[in-house]
């Protein structure tokens, strides 16, 4: 088997490969890039933390620290999977339209260098921090500071006029693809080559009747029609505990590089997903919800079957959680997200007000 540098290279040959075990090598590209002062030196090359689809570096050196993020022509953590390598210039573009917001700059890593022709983008480093998928623990929660910031970051994103932009926002469609296959196809193939015993014993048997479910996935199949069309609103793509940081300056977003302009309801569904998974207390929901101020014509039958579709897919699907939940729980919730996918107008919980 082909080691991952023997296959970067066969891909791309001459083009910069981005490893921890090589920090003189790493020092001269960020010289020549510009990105060092000449005199800077490298003392310390480290993994930040385990990277899901984007191979990422700490770089400490004698004036400053670093995080320097490659993307590659698979999933980092499941090289396995073949993914689009362009996404890192998604992630630097909406960095880059980020930074001129003051509402949104202060929740994101500032860029530092973006160079295409070699899949590298460079961020400042936020220090120590933490995601919060630690919330899916029972005991384990949201403050209601946090969640505010969360709906604020989420709220100014999406009043972003992208007619204004210098450029015109990517349309990530590979990358989409590759995303509504896990979400909309996935969790409901008959076989899908995943043992949910192996994840919580029982769970197998559960899912089969919603995989056999026709009107669900029909309407599985509306929503993914609607995630892959052209929509107005700039999104994150992937807002969930993962891509939430604490540091020691607040609240942070990371990793946007499923980034692309379509439909607000489709990040707050996402969202909301994830609190519920979390059995978030539902009154701080409802009050951290109504902080969100939706552009005219928000569509709260849609927000809910999105909504519900990452719930499925995230208890039957591929893309597994570190849940702390028990089979009859996991099973409530499967029943909850088949109802606001099919049946989203008849539960008052998704028109909170706003």
């Amino acid at each position: 088997m082909l080691t991952k540098q023997k296959r970067f290279a066969e891909l791309h040959p001459d083009t910069f490969f981005l490893t921890s075990d090589q920090p003189q090598e790493l020092e001269n590209f960020l010289k020549q890039q510009g990105w060092l002062a000449a005199d800077e030196e490298v003392l310390l090359v480290e993994k930040p933390g385990e990277g899901n689809m984007n191979y990422v570096l700490r770089v400490k050196t004698n004036r400053q620290s670093l995080i320097i993020k490659q993307s590659r022509p698979w999933v980092e953590k499941y090289s396995q999977i073949e993914a689009p390598i362009g996404r890192i210039i998604v992630e630097a573009q909406f960095y880059d339209v980020l930074s001129e917001v003051p509402a949104l700059s202060r929740y994101i890593p500032a860029l530092k260098g973006f160079r295409a022709e070699s899949f590298v983008m460079l961020v400042e480093d936020l220090g120590e921090a933490s995601d919060f998928t630690k919330c899916y623990l029972k005991g384990e929660t949201l403050s209601e500071t946090e969640l505010s910031h969360l709906i604020q970051f989420l709220s100014a994103l999406h009043r972003l006029d992208v007619r204004a932009f210098r450029e015109p926002f990517p349309d990530n469609l590979a990358l989409r693809k590759l995303n509504a296959e896990h979400i909309f196809t996935y969790p409901y193939l008959a076989d899908n080559g995943l043992d949910l015993d192996t994840i919580q014993e029982g769970l197998q048997a559960l899912s089969a009747a919603y995989r056999q479910d026709q009107e669900l996935k029909a309407e599985i199949d509306r929503l993914e029609e609607v995630y892959l069309s052209e929509g107005s609103t700039l999104l994150h793509g992937d807002y969930y505990p993962g891509s939430w940081l604490r540091t020691a300056q607040g609240t942070r977003i990371i990793d946007p590089e499923f980034s692309f302009v379509g439909f607000a309801e489709f990040d707050l569904g996402v969202m909301v997903a994830h609190l519920l998974m979390a059995q978030l207390d539902e009154s701080l929901m409802r009050t951290s919800l109504a902080q969100y101020e939706p552009a005219a014509g928000f569509d709260h039958a849609l927000f809910a079957g999105f909504c519900g579709a990452e719930v499925i897919r995230r208890l039957i699907g591929l893309a597994q959680l570190p849940l702390d939940l028990t089979l009859p729980e996991r099973a409530a919730l499967l029943q909850q997200a088949v109802i606001f996918v099919k049946t989203p107008a008849s539960n008052p919980y998704f028109n909170p007000g706003f």
